[in-house]
């Protein structure tokens, strides 16, 4: 009796053993997930804002420069005109309050009223912005034209391309 009793107490060990490990083998438990969808990024011309470098003589050329707080100068023998009047680019952007964003703007020209005859400007913006709580923010855009010497008198006009995103 005291072999089947030793035999039956091992036996007992091994199936519980099995038993134990079975249940290690096959083990679960549950993961989290998140997401955050974020309102998209837009850019907004300001209704009657607009890059302006005013009236000027081009004498023997220079530049014509107007910050991004819409004050004018020049350089060479560019003189702007007593009646001038400078005046910076505005744009309105909107999105996920709070997100800092990237400005580009791309280099371009004016041309002339004839069709042909162009100056070139790089436009100055900030190099970032931050949406407010309110998730908007605004902007101003300056530049600086290229003014040739004995430039063609006249009106000249154009468009350029501003670009955001966020960082």
């Amino acid at each position: 009796m005291k072999k089947f009793a030793v035999l039956a107490a091992v036996a007992a060990a091994f199936t519980s053993t099995s038993a134990f490990a079975q249940a290690l083998d096959d083990n679960q438990a549950e993961g989290s997930a998140t997401a955050e969808v974020v309102a998209p990024i837009t850019l907004t011309h300001v209704v009657g804002a607009e890059l302006a470098f005013g009236s000027f003589t081009a004498g023997t050329g220079g530049t014509v420069v107007v910050s991004q707080a819409g004050v004018g100068s020049v350089t060479g023998d560019v003189v702007h005109m007593s009646d001038s009047i400078e005046s910076a680019d505005e744009f309105d952007v909107a999105g996920d309050a709070g997100r800092q964003f990237s400005i580009t703007t791309t280099p371009d020209v004016i041309t002339h009223t004839d069709g042909t005859t162009t100056m070139s400007f790089v436009p100055s913006a900030p190099a970032t912005g931050t949406l407010d709580v309110n998730g908007d923010a605004n902007f101003a855009v300056g530049g600086t034209l290229t003014v040739g010497a004995s430039q063609l008198a006249g009106d000249y006009a154009g468009t350029y391309l501003v670009e955001v995103a966020y960082n």
